[in-house]
């Protein structure tokens, strides 16, 4: 198996093979929640303007998403875990779109599967790479706002690598670090109305989830479906 650790929108555009697409800090956290919790449909989008047609069209349908971290206008909730964690989303639509995660799923072209990726389902992640004994694999770590490389989407992909490869890594030491490197802001009581300190103990609570959210093609043009795939391992 070929292993390939890369970053940000590049490292989408190259990624080959199985794509996953990494974003802790939280777009896939949510979308992990949001599929536990029942919604029956998660279209991830990279445009906002893509989520207000949506609304436009289908009104009952739930719009989930930020730029820069912040809420979008008009939308039903942020790119929270905490905001959702105890939301019923049954037999809901969510449109979600990210500054990171998301764009990354919109440009991973190349790849002949796309999956995403966070530590609250990593395990599953690993075991669903090696049940499908895949030759090629692209971890990619999409960063803060996809611009720029960050501590803990490095440190989900080294974690699923770790795993794949039968090595060990000190993962709740590495979370822990965590809290002084890109994960300080959830500790920012003056940033807490836009990163929660739940946030991040929610984002890092790994292993939790044992199914993997495939991505796939939606009836829409130029559309992507979420459909979670359980795992046993």
């Amino acid at each position: 198996m070929n292993i390939k650790i890369l970053n940000l929108l590049e490292g989408a555009k190259e990624a080959t093979g199985l794509a996953v697409i990494i974003d802790v800090f939280r777009a896939f956290t949510v979308e992990a929640y949001l599929i536990h919790n029942g919604a029956d449909r998660v279209f991830p989008v990279g445009e906002k303007e893509i989520a207000y047609e949506y609304k436009r069209q289908d009104p009952d349908c739930i719009l989930i998403g930020e730029r820069h971290g912040r809420i979008l206008p008009g939308f039903d909730y942020g790119n929270s875990p905490s905001q959702i964690k105890n939301v019923d989303f049954t037999g809901k639509t969510v449109i979600h779109t990210t500054s990171a995660g998301t764009q990354g799923i919109a440009n991973a072209a190349k790849a002949e599967e796309i999956i995403t990726g966070s530590l609250v389902n990593a395990r599953a992640i690993a075991a669903y790479i090696k049940q499908r004994d895949f030759r090629e694999v692209s971890l990619v770590c999409m960063g803060l706002d996809a611009k720029v490389p960050i501590e803990e989407d490095t440190l989900c992909a080294v974690y699923i690598k770790s795993l794949l490869e039968g090595t060990q890594i000190d993962l709740p030491a590495e979370i822990e670090n965590l809290k002084a490197t890109s994960g300080k802001k959830f500790f920012d009581e003056a940033l807490q109305d836009v990163f929660p300190k739940e946030d991040f103990h929610l984002s890092t609570e790994a292993d939790i989830f044992p199914f993997v959210l495939k991505v796939e093609t939606g009836e829409r043009e130029n559309c992507k479906l979420i459909r979670k795939i359980d795992v046993t391992y």
